[in-house]
């Protein structure tokens, strides 16, 4: 797992730097002229000192004094430039990693959702694709450091022969050293990573069902098992960081000694005489001035492992494999009139005789279910009974396809779901689930938020214009995230709007009632009725005012069909449905 999550980051931070090379590339050869100009100003300092203060000579001093003032706005430039550019290239390269990010978890396919909480998601969408994309900003400055070293060793070399080979031969060794010690600093990166991904999605799970917590009493199991999880975090944090400080305290270490040694030969050819007063100025300046590019690069050696780490996490999610297969090709089908090498599916308010039914399900087994066969027509009101609340949440997968079944299939109009792509399948089947989320904004936007022009209708058909009649703005009254301003059962009202707004061919719903009172639940059941009179509709559900308006109702029982008549007869012929549904 570990090797893949390195492959993947080495192929993201590969594309990272490919999609900001022109800005990269502009990056380093400004780092990398700052640096030149800063190796440059102890060489120049020399000359200044040699040609203008050991023999004076006003216009050499002008002279060399304008020279040095052309290197300092030459650098400073150089560096300021350079710094922007990175910078820049850092923030759109985090950028588009988000969105390739988001792409990836809204792709009608799925599957990065698979065994990680929103919050692990959100870190990772977030901080890590900050951290992968720093990669274009620390290698331009590594770049014009391990520049900045070279000049200086070629300075050196023109000074001194064993000062610029100690200094070629050294910093390599150091650089090496460097990378070796930044390994365990990458691993224990993920590893804060991935605990810290972790403590996000809990806490996010713990505040979205805080409600839930109360109502059990459950709160303090919940706080201790957020204290494990951000104690683990924190765990993972100081390891990190200890491992980051070892590295650079050890880098700091190594490059002292370097430094420590240049000097060193340095002084002994100072006193033998091998070299002037300015060329030992400039050994001076030079050997203060190569501790800013060594250190710089243990820094860069340090973030670049710290962004492959993020990287690995980031290719983790965009490598993931879809939740459902791709077997369509990605291709849509003809609208009605059209011609297609498979059945074609009838525009909305088709008669009720057409030959193919309008939702199929045909040895369905999947999650319980077994040999599932169950057809409905088009323009039919069905109410479906599950006994088993693990099989109906089964069941409500497959029909909005976040899953496919283990054996058989389903069906639009004749048409496999599988010859369907998912983007094709969800614009003509509507699947709202039990636990459908509210978005932040007003009442109204979260009812148009799915379309549909007869949001009104669909909305006093839902009961959520008294939601709206029961709160301060009406209509534009927000919601708060995830619609928690309002009750369980006005989100609910709300929720069921947006579904019945959208206007679909096919509208599931699952449990849409729950948490209404029994005489708003049977005003609303008149209400879906009428609202979806000529449209498919399946209510998935044990509600006894919802299955009563149904043309037929479906009792599912140990994952098979165990029989079906309307509500008022499986009432009085079948004990389980009695159990299921009244009891």
């Amino acid at each position: 797992m570990r090797d893949a999550a390195r492959r993947d980051g080495r192929e993201v931070l590969r594309t990272v730097i490919k999609g900001e090379r022109r800005r990269v590339i502009a990056a380093c050869a400004l780092n990398a002229s700052h640096q030149i100009g800063e190796a440059l100003i102890p060489v120049l300092i020399g000359f200044f000192v040699d040609r203008a203060i050991v023999e004076p000579d006003l216009a050499s001093f002008g002279r060399w004094a304008l020279i040095l003032a052309v290197v300092y706005v030459f650098l400073s430039g150089g560096f300021q430039l350079g710094a922007r550019t990175a910078e820049y290239a850092k923030e759109h390269a985090g950028h588009t990693l988000r969105m390739r990010l988001i792409r990836r978890v809204l792709d009608p396919y799925g599957g990065a959702e698979r065994g990680r909480p929103p919050g692990a998601l959100v870190s990772v969408t977030t901080e890590d694709a900050r951290r992968a994309g720093g990669v274009t900003f620390s290698l331009p400055i590594g770049f014009g450091a391990v520049v900045g070293l070279a000049a200086g060793a070629v300075l050196l070399l023109r000074a001194s022969v064993p000062l610029g080979l100690l200094i070629l031969l050294g910093t390599p060794v150091l650089m090496g050293l460097g990378q070796l010690l930044a390994r365990p600093l990458e691993h224990r990166s993920h590893a804060e990573q991935e605990r810290a991904a972790h403590a996000s999605g809990v806490a996010a799970d713990l505040v979205a069902g805080v409600r839930v917590l109360q109502g059990l009493g459950a709160q303090r199991a919940a706080s201790e098992r957020y204290r494990h999880t951000s104690r683990a975090a924190l765990d993972a944090t100081v390891r990190a960081a200890r491992a980051e400080a070892v590295q650079t305290g050890m880098m700091q270490a190594l490059t002292g000694i370097f430094i420590a040694l240049v000097a060193l030969v340095g002084g002994h050819l100072v006193l033998t005489d091998a070299i002037g007063l300015g060329e030992l100025v400039a050994a001076v300046g030079l050997a203060l001035f190569l501790p800013g590019p060594l250190h710089t690069v243990a820094w860069v050696a340090a973030d670049v492992a710290r962004s492959r780490a993020s990287a690995g996490r980031v290719g983790e999610v965009l490598s993931a494999p879809g939740g459902i297969a791709d077997t369509a090709g990605g291709e849509v089908l003809p609208a009605p009139g059209g011609t297609a090498d498979h059945a074609e599916i009838p525009a909305q308010g088709a008669p009720a005789d057409e030959p193919a039914a309008a939702l199929s399900l045909t040895a369905l087994t999947h999650g319980g279910l077994q040999d599932l066969e169950l057809t409905v027509s088009p323009g039919e009101f069905l109410g479906v009974v599950v006994t088993d609340p693990a099989h109906a949440d089964t069941l409500v997968r497959c029909l909005a396809r976040h899953t496919d079944p283990d054996q058989g299939r389903l069906a639009l109009h004749g048409v496999p779901f599988t010859a369907l792509s998912p983007r094709e399948l969800r614009s003509r089947i509507l699947v709202a689930e039990h636990a459908a989320d509210l978005f932040t904004g007003s009442i109204e936007e979260n009812i148009t938020a799915a379309g549909g022009a007869a949001h009104e209708a669909a909305t006093a058909a839902a009961a959520a214009d008294e939601v709206a009649a029961s709160v301060p703005g009406g209509m534009n009254a927000p919601v708060g995230e995830r619609g928690r301003s309002l009750s369980g059962g006005q989100r609910q009202r709300v929720a069921l709007a947006r579904a019945l707004a959208a206007d679909r061919e096919v509208l599931v719903v699952h449990d849409p009632t729950t948490a209404i009172d029994a005489a708003t639940e049977a005003r609303i059941a008149s209400g879906i009725r009428e609202v979806r009179r000529g449209r498919t509709t399946v209510l998935v559900t044990s509600s006894p005012a919802l299955l009563a308006v149904a043309d037929r109702v479906v009792l599912i029982d140990g994952g098979r069909i165990a029989d079906e008549a309307r509500h008022e007869e499986l009432v009085q012929r079948s004990p389980r449905y009695r159990t299921a549904v009244l009891a």
